[in-house]
């Protein structure tokens, strides 16, 4: 049997920022565009799209517009301070410099040689 395929850009293991803020924007009850809307209010101007991606783990917030969109977000969301941006780790590579190359480090992840 042989193992599965993983495709370029997936996770192993669902990363606890994502699913963190899935959780607090679900318990708010408030809609994507609603958020976004009081963030607007608040001068912070962020789409729905990203909202989506942040809370799907497709990006995360990095720049630092993202990160004080983050922090208004925590407080919108009646969260602590740091709650959602204390999650986030590192910021990851970005650009042609990489430590392992691309095909290298994807076919050692299928292989499952890849160091974690």
């Amino acid at each position: 049997m042989s193992p599965p395929k993983i495709l370029p850009g997936a996770t192993l293991h669902p990363e606890p920022f994502p699913l963190a803020l899935r959780a607090a924007i679900t318990a708010s009850g408030l809609p994507l565009d609603r958020i976004r809307h009081r963030l607007q209010l608040r001068g912070v101007s962020i789409s729905v799209p990203t909202l989506s991606h942040w809370q799907s783990g497709r990006r995360r917030p990095e720049r630092p517009e993202s990160l004080r969109a983050l922090a208004e977000l925590e407080q919108l969301l009646s969260l602590p301070p740091l709650a959602l941006r204390s999650l986030l780790g590192p910021p990851r590579p970005r650009g042609r410099k990489s430590s392992v190359p691309a095909q290298r480090r994807d076919r050692a992840i299928t292989e499952g040689t890849y160091p974690t």
